[in-house]
């Protein structure tokens, strides 16, 4: 970093760019041998958390676009980790559900990216890491419309 113009160095939009590219790396070189993805991880929380969902509800919760939803859920279908039924009170849309096979995964992706977590922050102590996790909500939950 010491090689990046001081300019930048003091722009948190250039830090966290440079922090976020970081992180999507070390994910899926973590999730990889798994045969993981963060895209899946955060589906399945979704589903484990909230309950059965709908497709589009599911994807917009988790921030992840309808096409990506789409396929990932495919994935988790054909891999058991979640089931696609008609929805009882609207049979024009599917609820997915998560399996007992889906919660295992869950469990196994959850301990990979928390190692992902503790490799990135590892220079914070606890307390600056529950700190630096509040404030970008704050600033995240500030960015949202209305």
């Amino acid at each position: 970093m010491e090689n990046a113009p001081t300019r930048l160095r003091g722009k948190t939009s250039w830090l966290i760019t440079k922090i976020s590219a970081h992180a999507h790396r070390k994910l899926a070189e973590t999730l990889a041998p798994a045969g993981g993805r963060g895209f899946e991880f955060a589906l399945l929380a979704a589903l484990e958390e909230f309950g059965p969902a709908s497709q589009i509800a599911l994807g917009q919760r988790c921030g992840i676009d309808r096409s990506d939803t789409h396929a990932i859920v495919a994935d988790l279908v054909t891999s058991g980790y979640a089931t696609r039924e008609a929805d009882p009170a609207d049979a024009r849309r599917n609820l997915i559900t998560v399996t007992p096979d889906g919660r295992r995964r869950l469990a196994e992706l959850d301990r990979l990216v928390d190692e992902v977590q503790a490799g990135l922050t590892a220079a914070l102590d606890a307390a600056e890491r529950d700190q630096l996790v509040a404030l970008l909500t704050r600033v995240l939950d500030s960015q949202r419309p209305g």
